[in-house]
């Protein structure tokens, strides 16, 4: 017999491994209160207010990643847009003496309408995200390698300045990053274009059937999220100070594994673009934790790809092994009926 207890701890399983957010709060809570036990003096205030930037930058990227996948999508342009919006910021004020707020506008727009473009191949032509956005990334590295001569340019006095600025002694960069994930997390939660955009994620035939237009939504979220890469790519820009040319390549795989760490389903329709903010500064702060046992890069890199995977499986298999418990306490409970009914 299945008493409250049972079904209090299945549901607990449930919420903690099948896609939802509730487990990413928590692994962050365990992993700042462990870090200073595994490694002294990797949370102390000069760490951390390091770590919070890129942490930042990873929210920003990773909340327009979460709309892709919200709509059954995966975004493989995000390097060649971080990179876009870093070189406009970039190398039109230091070699085209254009203004530099005009830059940073063009930075962040301009990613926003190459997010258009992807997201009307996508829906018009119905080429698949993986291939339409991976061909993308591709003619955008070779735009910026192109405007930019081959050559970094060093960000504008002003956007460094602001990327290394505090107010109250919090970091600009994360006063950025909370603004847009509010945004974006009431834009898809709150409002009515954000109840759409969940009804296109979870059923595009329902929802053509009570007369939303999928295309024009599913296009909205890919801007959407050209707009998030352009602003990342902008701010790395300022706070690193001479951007590589490709600066976004290692945020490909973060920006994936921040989404589904955050409970975003993989098949659509359920997001929530805070918890991807919080497993994004999750993410920043291992690697962090992992810098300072000696890992390097690459084994950082192997580390984050192990956790990517390890939660993909959880989350499929835990729900099984639950329904099959459940199944199995029901079992009994029917042999006994239909023998008392004979």
């Amino acid at each position: 017999m299945t008493t409250a207890s049972d079904t209090t701890r299945d549901a607990l399983w449930r919420r903690m491994f099948s896609g939802r957010s509730s487990a990413i709060w928590i692994a962050t809570i365990i992993l700042f209160v462990l870090s200073p036990l595994i490694a002294p003096g990797s949370l102390g205030t000069a760490p951390l207010l390091s770590m919070l930037p890129f942490a930042s930058v990873l929210a920003i990227a990773a909340a327009g990643q979460t709309l892709v996948i919200q709509q059954r999508g995966l975004d493989l342009s995000v390097p060649g847009m971080m990179a876009l919006g870093a070189v406009l910021s970039s190398a039109l004020p230091q070699g085209e003496g254009w203004p530099v707020w005009l830059a940073v506008i063009l930075g962040v727009v301009g990613p926003g309408i190459v997010g258009l473009i992807n997201g009307f191949i996508v829906t018009v032509f119905r080429l698949a995200p993986l291939v339409a956005t991976l061909g993308m990334n591709a003619l955008l590295l070779g735009t910026v390698f192109f405007l930019a001569n081959g050559t970094p340019s060093t960000a504008p006095a002003v956007l460094t300045k602001f990327a290394l600025a505090r107010t109250l002694g919090i970091p600009n960069t994360l006063i950025i990053a909370i603004v847009v994930i509010v945004i974006a997390g009431l834009l898809t939660q709150k409002s009515i274009i954000g109840r759409r955009l969940t009804a296109v994620g979870v059923s595009e035939r329902a929802a053509i059937a009570v007369g939303i237009r999928v295309n024009l939504y599913q296009t909205f979220a890919y801007g959407f999220a050209g707009i998030c890469y352009g602003a990342a790519g902008v701010l790395l820009a300022g706070y690193t100070q001479t951007p590589q040319l490709f600066l976004g390549d290692t945020y490909l795989l973060p920006t994936v594994a921040a989404v589904v760490l955050g409970g975003t389903v993989l098949t659509g329709g359920l997001a929530s673009v805070f918890a991807s903010g919080i497993a994004a500064l999750f993410l920043t702060q291992l690697g962090q934790l992992l810098r300072a046992l000696g890992w390097s890069d690459a084994q950082q890199l192997i580390a984050q790809a192990t956790v990517l995977i390890l939660v993909v499986l959880i989350r499929e298999i835990v729900p099984r092994i639950a329904n099959r418990v459940k199944s199995s306490r029901k079992a009994p409970t029917t042999s006994r009926v239909d023998a008392t009914t004979r």
